[in-house]
């Protein structure tokens, strides 16, 4: 009795032992960090939403371009390993990457509280703003809240931080969401709205190239952008961290930064097609 009590322990204890193995091994896996996940992969999968210049674009050649696109070719180099890119409407990005269509969003992102709740950002590698595109049309507007009024049209791009302000804020005038600003700003130079609020960077390269608009002389907000990943992938922030000390100021991202913001050499080069929404 006693013999086969102490058999059926070992048993039991075996049987245990390799379950509990099982387990572990999943959850291993599961902790897996995307840098060590990519490097066994051999590429970095990247979620972009084009027509942010001059952060994320698409040429005449259909190849993706910009400073962003620099900044996830840069991270790819570090780990020696091959980018691509994937597309996406700026508010499918978050959910792209929660089911892990992608590895890091590389698009414009402004840091948030509640984005923070879905995924993790390192240290901001750009700092910008959100302003107000007017028509020329318009020469009495001085601030933002003289239009908040009822028969004013305000039009914002969906899934930005812009959107969420004057949501928050605007309580009489009338919105319209857009997916893109070149088409927000092409209907208000047609006269279906009054403004278009977005990322200044963004603005003052369209207000440079189709005129007839003005940026009005008041900040809405000041922003950080930041590299999203997985939420609580700390390894990942931890990598992106350092690269991002060696990399910003450094030869090849000033580089970068002066070609896409400074320079007007590339307007030619890019996809300006828009499409009507």
């Amino acid at each position: 009795m006693k013999k086969s009590l102490l058999v059926l322990l070992l048993l039991m204890s075996m049987i245990l032992t390799a379950c509990g193995g099982g387990e572990s091994d999943k959850a291993g896996n599961a902790g897996e960090s995307t840098i060590d996940r990519v490097k066994k992969a051999g590429k970095l999968v990247v979620g972009t939403a084009t027509g942010y210049a001059p952060f994320e674009m698409v040429n005449l050649k259909e190849e993706f371009v910009g400073y962003d696109i620099d900044t996830a070719k840069a991270i790819g180099k570090a780990l020696d390993v091959k980018v691509e890119f994937k597309e996406y409407s700026f508010d499918g990005l978050i959910a792209a990457l929660q089911v892990g269509e992608i590895d890091m969003i590389v698009s414009g992102m402004t840091i948030t509280g509640p984005r923070a709740l879905s995924v993790s950002f390192p240290n901001p590698y750009y700092q910008t703003k959100q302003v107000m595109l007017l028509p020329d049309t318009d020469k009495t507007t001085k601030s933002w809240k003289e239009l908040d009024q009822k028969g004013k049209k305000i039009a914002t791009i969906i899934g930005t931080t812009g959107q969420i302000f004057a949501k928050a804020n605007f309580k009489n005038a009338e919105f319209k969401d857009y997916r893109e600003m070149p088409a927000a700003a092409l209907a208000m130079l047609s006269g279906q709205l009054d403004a278009v609020i977005y990322d200044e960077s963004s603005v003052r390269i369209w207000q440079k190239q189709n005129g007839k608009s003005h940026i009005l002389d008041e900040n809405i907000s000041a922003e950080n952008l930041g590299i999203a990943v997985a939420h609580n992938d700390l390894v990942t922030v931890q990598w992106l961290n350092s690269f991002l000390y060696s990399y910003l100021g450094g030869p090849q991202e000033l580089a970068s930064r002066s070609y896409w913001f400074e320079s007007d050499d590339w307007y030619g080069d890019i996809n300006t097609k828009v499409e009507a929404e």
